[in-house]
């Protein structure tokens, strides 16, 4: 089971729920320029007022599921780490080991805010702005659990790890190649192994 098939469940109890899930699964499996406000009509069984009714345009409709993927993917990704992990120390390696069940995964289609920051270059569009957000909360989980494993330089050393991340999601996306993610955790080894830690660290990993 992947991200998809695990996300945090919100009841469909209204019509703009229904809009909005079946949004972000088809921006997911078709990105954002290919995916008309008709298809997502079509496949919601909704009316075209009804939908213009709780998203004004399709810009808003995307940035609606931009934030709903957020939530739903960083509770799914934090809460695959700590329930993995035997202590906080294990969590920037375990970090790879769900990467890689996820990349493996059926429900695999890349990672949405990639693609959305990718269609809305422009760094100042709303899209862009929100996807990149995204980015920057998870990155603060990641400094937070490196700081607490004791490392110093906190803020170098978590911009290494995201680096490897996101390589290791874009070439699982790109290239389809299995085992991203454990070939990126082994250069995520490397890097821990080699960085300093406080008195209290260890600096070993299995």
């Amino acid at each position: 089971m992947g991200l998809y098939s695990q996300r945090t469940e919100y009841p469909v109890t209204s019509r703009r729920e229904l809009i909005l899930e079946t949004a972000v699964r088809l921006f997911r499996e078709r990105g954002y320029h290919a995916t008309g406000i008709d298809k997502i009509i079509a496949e919601s069984g909704v009316a075209k007022m009804t939908l213009y009714r709780y998203f004004k345009s399709k810009d808003e409709l995307i940035l609606a599921a931009l934030r709903r993927w957020d939530e739903q993917s960083r509770h799914w990704l934090v809460t695959e780490i700590a329930a993995r992990s035997k202590s906080v120390e294990e969590r920037p390696l375990v970090l790879f080991d769900v990467l890689d069940d996820w990349f493996d995964s059926n429900d695999f289609k890349g990672c949405m805010f990639i693609n959305a920051a990718a269609e809305y270059s422009d760094h100042d569009d709303p899209i862009h702005t929100a996807a990149a957000e995204h980015k920057r909360l998870f990155r603060r989980y990641l400094r937070e659990q490196v700081v607490a494993s004791g490392y110093e330089n906190a803020d170098e050393l978590t911009d290494q790890i995201v680096f490897l991340m996101e390589g290791a999601i874009v070439t699982a996306q790109v290239s389809r190649q299995r085992g991203a993610g454990a070939r990126a955790r082994k250069a995520a080894e490397t890097l821990l192994s080699n960085h300093a830690r406080g008195r209290s660290g260890k600096k070993s990993f299995g």
